[in-house]
């Protein structure tokens, strides 16, 4: 379906692709455009937003982009399978498709901006969007704010269920290196739920969450001792890291560091002091460590 062009994030990709344009030209370089999740920071900015809006300028002639894969092809070269640590950036091309979403991923690499482009950003920096005047509209975080919406907004996350899935690895991770019976005092005191809400799926309290669903793995969790020390016998930051990453369907986006910390601060709101204090102990030296101090 199609998306609405929001004046804000047209300003900001312009001036983006006018800084590294000028980066190039400096360095006599032609490097790839990067955006990062910072660029947009509480705008709601999805993936499919940014390249709907990259595809809008460039078929209007704003900018002159160039897409690794077949932005505008047909139904019949779809593959069957994909593998997406060797694709990386990319969506459904499903911009006013008519015969349902296009499922032909695309990447955006780089951009440069057209004579056009360049009055319409020379216009836009005298006259700025009224959005970015208002500011980010970022959600305020509370005391009430349930679980899962504090993970999702800390770790920039797109929906709840990213937020519910990554914290139940990150929960795994967490008892691994504890004891069952420090576990057991951890899970005791989450008693809220993770999130006011309709949805059968998350109808559940955050304790519900701190158990494996998989009855073997939480079995095992239960019986072997706590995985405390230097990899590769025991966790250490680096392996409780990597293990997020590998393990959690981390987006692209962000990373381990900044999803950990969001469900470190999120968990830390439901715990005593002195249960804080006792996971601090538990959790390797090091990074991981001072996420949990830091969060």
């Amino acid at each position: 379906m199609p998306i609405s062009i929001r004046d804000d994030v047209v300003f900001i990709i312009l001036q983006k692709i006018n800084e590294s344009s000028q980066n190039d030209s400096q360095n006599d370089t032609k490097s790839e455009t990067e955006f990062s999740p910072t660029d947009f920071t509480g705008l709601g900015l999805t993936k499919a937003d940014l390249l709907g809006h990259l595809d809008y300028l460039n078929q209007r002639q704003y900018i002159v982009a160039e897409f690794s894969g077949n932005a505008y092809g047909n139904q019949e070269d779809v593959p069957d399978v994909v593998n997406s640590d060797e694709v990386g950036f990319r969506i459904a091309n499903t911009y006013g498709a008519k015969d349902g979403p296009l499922p032909h991923l695309i990447d955006f690499k780089r951009a440069t901006l057209t004579p056009k482009g360049q009055h319409m950003l020379a216009d836009m920096e005298n006259d700025p969007p009224q959005a970015l005047e208002e500011g980010p509209k970022v959600p305020v975080l509370t005391e009430h704010t349930p679980f899962l919406e504090k993970v999702k907004i800390k770790g920039s996350l797109p929906d709840i269920y990213d937020a519910r899935d990554i914290t139940e690895v990150v929960f795994r991770v967490m008892r691994d290196v504890m004891t069952t019976a420090e576990a057991d005092r951890v899970q005791a005191e989450l008693h809220d739920a993770v999130l006011p809400t309709d949805e059968k799926a998350l109808q559940m309290e955050v304790a519900d969450l701190w158990k494996d669903r998989n009855p073997l793995v939480g079995l095992l969790s239960r019986i072997r001792p706590p995985l405390k020390g230097p990899a590769p016998l025991g966790i250490d930051s680096k392996l409780f890291l990597t293990r997020i990453d590998n393990e959690a369907g981390v987006p692209k986006t962000v990373n381990a560091e900044i999803v950990v910390s969001a469900v470190f601060s999120a968990t830390k709101d439901e715990l005593s002091q002195e249960r804080i204090q006792a996971v601090a102990h538990w959790l390797p030296e090091g990074k991981v460590r001072d996420i949990w101090q830091a969060a």
